[in-house]
């Protein structure tokens, strides 16, 4: 099992950046293919990026594309999130999650606490 700890949100205005950290414990990291998702109030839990174990490989919703990065850094066992350029519609609970680079479910099966992030226009 992997334990997940979300860290980095906050307010921020219409424009501006923020940089989220996932940290995590348990196993080896790099075996851990790591997502971020997001829920704004009344809707789904969406995906947002994700990046493979080796960090090689990285996946973006389009409405992120070119605004936000996905990162990791394996021997700290964190993955990141910059966020740039943030509107208001980004406004939501963000989530880091990991599944077993092994695994063929599409699924997350772990989770971290979640962390707000409020875009102010």
């Amino acid at each position: 099992q992997v334990q997940l700890v979300d860290s980095g949100g906050g307010l921020v205005q219409a424009g501006g950046s923020l940089t989220l950290s996932c940290v995590a414990s348990g196993r080896t990291f790099s075996r851990y293919a790591m997502g971020w998702f997001r829920q704004a109030p009344g809707k789904e839990r969406e995906f947002v990026a994700a990046i493979s174990g080796s960090g090689g490989n990285t996946y973006y919703t389009d409405s992120v594309k070119d605004r936000f990065t996905i990162s990791r850094d394996n021997a700290k066992s964190a993955v990141f999130l910059q966020m740039k350029s943030l509107k208001p519609d980004d406004t939501a609970v963000y989530y880091c999650a990991a599944k077993s680079i092994t695994t063929t479910m599409a699924s997350y099966p772990y989770w971290g606490q979640g962390i707000q992030v409020t875009v102010s226009s």
